[in-house]
């Protein structure tokens, strides 16, 4: 049971940052690239590169490279899960 707790504790600091959770809603509609995420959230290439390395770090997203161009996806479907129930308001 400690070790669920840690996880959820883990889960939950990850998102109650307002910019790596609204990362997680726009990834949950499918990979994106960087400089796509950024945009579409208004923030430099930099910060979001920092962002994304952070949720990387923790397991939360997964990436592709294509050529020059690195594209970011959900890795867990259980965040995945969390995230559309918040949108939706189930939660």
């Amino acid at each position: 049971m400690q070790q669920t707790v840690t996880e959820v504790s883990r889960l939950m600091k990850v998102l109650s940052s307002e910019n790596r959770l609204m990362i997680l809603c726009q990834l949950v509609e499918g990979e994106k690239s960087v400089g796509t995420l950024a945009g579409l959230l208004g923030m430099r290439d930099a910060s979001m590169s920092q962002q994304l390395s952070l949720l990387r770090k923790d397991g939360l997203v997964a990436t592709r490279r294509e050529g020059q161009a690195i594209y970011y996806a959900l890795a867990r479907d259980d965040v995945a899960r969390v995230i559309r129930d918040a949108q939706t308001g189930a939660i």
